[in-house]
């Protein structure tokens, strides 16, 4: 109601004096009046439900362990919660972690082309090659050549005749100086004529010791198969061996150059490969590219320390191999060795400007050299003859620049060879560098796309 006197207007019919509703309780936190209570900024306080208290926040009027009651009482503590009878085992994690990380691993190694190339590939590729290599290596096959009339080869027919070109195959030829000339080169194994006096005069190349073995082997016992046959009489042939190099030359003198024509094509191609590009991903090239140096000076600079290197390499290869205790002999023209290394040298640097200039990375750019080197080494009679090879293997061969350099080197250096068999050679590995810095140099970049 309103007081007509002030025109305030007063509490409502039935409320009491302090506004509030008549039998309304007024504690427990209500404001008189059931009015909302306020806080000190005048708006309403929030009330906040017991469903959203903190996790772990004591419960309104829960009693809390140890702490007394309304009554003075002590609460009892609460009961340790109940443990799970199966708890999970230390080894599950484990095992699920040693899966996890072995699956990570397989799929990590799957990815990486180049060491899923060098584990799985690259050792199924040698076990091809040799495999086809040395799948007649039980029967050497040696060619020999013949001069003039000999009983003891002429004599065999039919069967007989089908064994021994099983092992030999016997060539005719009418000059003894043009047949022993190919014998000291490597072209042909042996050389075989007879005498008036029945004697079988056997001449072999020390260069292939299991090859010069077996035709001894089939040499002597085709001459006591002719004895025998004439039973009752005296030994109606004699046979006589000699190897047409010195006596005192050892094995030294035909696996040095093979094993010098490895190391130089490997330092070639390794370093040319590796030094591009790795100044390619240090940015060391877009630098010259942009420093007022000539790219011919870098290629300049680059062939003259491999030059350099393989020349070094050479020479302290042939000083140790000379010593006493090893026991190599220089023969012939042997100082042509020097250009023929510098020409392989150049020409084994034109397979790792395209090795370079294709990889992307360090180790792509050493898989890709290991994958050229290697297997060439082996095809080019490094590490071991070609003769026994299968045809197509040797036509392979035949186009590999280290199979024509170890070759020529090995005939100027032990075997008494001259400009007729180093100058060919030459031309060919400056051919050959040509054609491949020709390709290098379309394939080239700066720096990385």
């Amino acid at each position: 109601m309103t007081d007509d006197r002030t025109g305030v207007r007063g509490p409502a019919d039935g409320a009491a004096p302090d506004g509030t509703a008549p039998g309304r309780d007024t504690h427990d936190g209500a404001a008189p009046g059931g009015a909302v209570p306020r806080g000190a900024a005048g708006l309403p306080a929030a009330r906040t439900p017991a469903a959203a208290t903190a996790p772990g926040a004591p419960v309104p009027g829960a009693p809390v362990p140890g702490a007394p009651d309304p009554d003075g009482r002590t609460a009892a503590p609460a009961p340790p919660a109940p443990r799970d009878p199966h708890p999970p085992r230390a080894s599950r994690g484990g095992v699920s972690a040693f899966g996890s990380l072995s699956k990570v691993m397989v799929v990590a190694f799957l990815r990486d082309r180049s060491a899923l190339f060098f584990v799985v590939l690259f050792p199924l590729m040698f076990l091809v090659l040799f495999g086809t290599l040395f799948k007649s290596a039980s029967s050497p096959h040696a060619k020999v050549a013949q001069v003039g009339p000999v009983a003891v080869v002429d004599s065999l027919k039919g069967p007989a005749r089908e064994d021994l070109d099983k092992v030999l195959t016997v060539t005719r030829m009418p000059d003894e100086a043009e047949a022993l000339r190919k014998v000291r080169k490597g072209d042909l194994d042996a050389l075989i004529e007879q005498d008036g006096s029945g004697t079988v005069v056997l001449r072999f190349s020390a260069a292939d010791q299991v090859r010069a073995g077996a035709v001894q082997g089939v040499v002597n016992a085709l001459v006591q198969q002719a004895n025998q046959d004439a039973s009752g009489r005296p030994p109606a042939y004699r046979l006589r061996s000699a190897q047409v190099e010195d006596e005192s030359i050892k094995a030294i003198q035909f696996f040095t150059p093979g094993l010098l024509g490895w190391a130089i094509a490997t330092g070639a191609v390794f370093s040319a490969a590796l030094t591009l590009v790795s100044w390619r991903k240090k940015r060391l090239l877009r630098r010259l590219r942009l420093a007022p140096v000539s790219a011919g000076a870098i290629v300049a600079s680059r062939v003259g320390v491999s030059l350099l290197t393989g020349l070094v390499q050479t020479a302290i290869f042939v000083s140790v191999a000379t010593l006493p205790f090893f026991g190599l002999r220089l023969t012939g023209h042997w100082w042509l060795a020097v250009p023929l290394v510098v020409c392989g040298i150049i020409a084994f640097m034109s397979i790792g400007l395209v090795v370079g200039a294709v990889a992307k990375t360090q180790e792509a750019a050493n898989g890709m050299a290991q994958s050229i080197v290697l297997p060439m080494s082996f095809l080019s009679g490094s590490f071991f003859p070609m003769d026994d090879a299968p045809s197509w293997l040797k036509g392979i061969s035949e186009v590999l620049p280290l199979r024509h350099l170890v070759t020529s080197v090995q005939s100027v250096l032990t075997r008494g060879g001259g400009f007729g068999d180093a100058l060919p050679t030459m031309g060919g590995l400056l051919l050959f560098a040509a054609v491949l810095t020709g390709i290098a140099w379309r394939l080239f970049s700066w720096e990385d796309a």
